[in-house]
């Protein structure tokens, strides 16, 4: 899993930009969640999600991490 955050702290906590990316061991797209604006046409620009592949595009909302560990968990189940 790979993820980035710009976070701005003043009075208030502000996320400038984000991407959540997480592959497969053969470097295969699981899913990424980023806010880049290079899907206008989505519902929710500029935030969105790849599912499976670059070009699978999917609205999604603006996640946090805790968010994105509770999918890869769910994807990948941790032994007890």
């Amino acid at each position: 899993m790979h993820f980035r955050e710009l976070v701005e702290i003043q009075t208030n906590v502000v996320r400038r930009m984000y991407s959540y990316h997480y592959q497969d061991t053969n470097a295969a797209l699981i899913f990424r969640y980023d806010d880049t604006p290079h899907h206008p046409g989505l519902s929710t620009f500029p935030h969105h999600k790849h599912a499976g592949s670059e070009g699978n595009v999917v609205t999604a909302t603006p996640p946090d991490l805790s968010i994105i560990l509770r999918e890869i968990e769910a994807i990948h189940p941790i032994a007890p």
